[in-house]
């Protein structure tokens, strides 16, 4: 009897020795209820103030912030000083070289030859990274297509012609971020696409969930072993005109003329502050996102506003005289939208700095409600993020899930987490790369609110760990 009491206390020992770090270190009642009271006060701050609204308004009257532009250089210099007068620990710039492309002043498209639509306007934007047309335009017939298959099927019958692909955004998916996936690769691709069997431009139905007449753009690419030519984004309304005036007249031909221009590459910066942590200083928890945007607009949702609920959950942090026990660092991280370089040469300094990065965090999909934050860790470790949902909830936080983080943090090789904050996205793809993002379509709760839930994450993952 005694030696079966002495393996069952054996046993006991082992099992308990070995339970999950999970399990060994869930939150007490005690500190649940201070985090708890930790949280509702983040939530109540943020919402009242709405000081990161207000600095949302200043950041897009500097306008929208393109790499390379002097608008993007204005905004880097006002973050900078920003985050010094919040009285952060350390702040400063990290030199990066980005793409320099220039819109400029003419895009245009008009319904040249028709018997019945002569002189009909097209609304279009050019590409980011896209030749412009010769001085006097470009005018061919159009060939529309939905599928790269479909225009390999076609062949040399596009030849000289503009083909226009006008495969939708799938308004059938919940997810728009899928739907979005679904159709992008015509605005990535198109031009090498269509150049293939000799077109002589490009242009694609706005990848938008919205039907207005606002062209939405974003990077397009070429290959340099394949003829480059111009390449832009057609409004949905006039997408689906065109298609029905085409029909209608196979012969019809449109004229298509853009000045933008490519330029060497120029010095850039990403901005960057941190409070260091009062008890473990060299574990590092990376929040930020990308702060250059596209020409159009002036990059509100995407990504003005996130990039500055990353600033305020610092700014929070002094607020509430919150002190971290690990080091908060902001990232501002410039050229996401065409070129990553922010975020890879943040990914080489990581590399190499003696702090451990124990986290990252990347906001990235708007201002809207928060919904979850999906984590790319192991098993274990979401099984322990979950236990903090009744804290997150605080702030509307329903789910940790695996998933993927950001195109920048991803660049952060050595941390133990990577988090993509996810809001609410069923309005997002009506403003993104678009005229549409301007500050009037930010609402000040939802954007405060998901300073909160950023905040609220960022200080347990500083007082627990990971």
């Amino acid at each position: 009897m005694k030696k079966i009491k002495l393996f069952k206390i054996l046993f006991l020992t082992f099992l308990f020795s070995y339970l999950p770090k999970t399990l060994a270190q869930s939150l007490d009642e005690k500190s649940l209820t201070n985090f708890k009271s930790t949280a509702d006060s983040i939530v109540s701050r943020s919402l009242f103030d709405q000081k990161g609204y207000e600095w949302l308004k200043e950041l897009c009257r500097i306008g929208p912030r393109l790499s390379g532009s002097e608008n993007s250089l204005k905004a880097i210099y006002w973050a900078k000083e920003k985050m010094e007068s919040i009285g952060l620990d350390s702040v400063w710039l990290q030199p990066v070289m980005v793409p320099k492309w220039v819109r400029n002043d003419i895009e245009t498209a008009i319904i040249s030859f028709s018997k019945k639509y002569k002189g009909r306007k097209l609304t279009i934007a050019s590409y980011g990274g896209s030749i412009a047309t010769p001085a006097n335009g470009i005018t061919a017939e159009v060939v529309e297509v939905k599928t790269f298959d479909e225009l390999k099927t076609l062949g040399d019958k596009v030849k000289g012609k503009i083909v226009f692909f006008n495969r939708p955004f799938d308004k059938g998916l919940v997810n728009t971020f899928e739907a979005y996936g679904k159709a992008v690769d015509q605005r990535t691709q198109g031009a090498i696409e269509a150049a293939k069997y000799g077109a002589v431009a490009s242009i694609v139905r706005s990848i938008t969930s919205k039907d207005d007449y606002v062209p939405h753009t974003g990077v397009m690419y070429y290959n340099d072993s394949i003829p480059k030519i111009p390449h832009a984004a057609i409004s949905v309304l006039d997408a689906e005109f065109l298609s029905r005036a085409i029909k209608e007249e196979p012969t019809l031909k449109i004229t298509i003329n853009m000045n933008c221009e490519n330029y060497p590459d120029v010095l850039s910066y990403n901005v960057i502050g941190e409070i260091k942590g009062s008890k473990f200083s060299n574990e590092v928890i990376v929040l930020g996102g990308h702060y250059d945007s596209w020409d159009k607009g002036c990059g509100a949702h995407d990504d003005g506003a996130p990039c500055i609920q990353t600033m305020e959950v610092l700014e929070l942090f002094k607020r509430l005289n919150l002190k971290p026990k690990r080091t908060i660092r902001c990232v501002l991280f410039i050229n996401e939208e065409n070129g990553l370089r922010g975020g890879i040469e943040y990914g080489k300094y990581a590399d190499t700095a003696k702090v451990k990065h124990l986290a990252a965090i990347e906001a990235d999909r708007g201002a809207f409600t928060p919904r979850g934050f999906n984590v790319t860790t192991d098993s274990t470790t979401i099984s322990r993020l979950k236990q903090w949902l009744p804290i997150l909830n605080k702030a509307h936080i329903d789910w940790i899930r695996p998933g993927g983080s950001g195109g920048d943090v991803a660049q952060i090789k050595n941390a133990k987490a990577l988090f993509g904050f996810v809001p609410d996205d069923q309005r997002y793809m009506d403003v993104h790369h678009s005229d549409n993002d301007d500050f009037e379509s930010v609402h000040p709760r939802e954007m405060q609110l998901g300073t909160a839930a950023l905040a609220i994450l960022t200080y347990l993952l500083s007082e627990e760990g990971l």
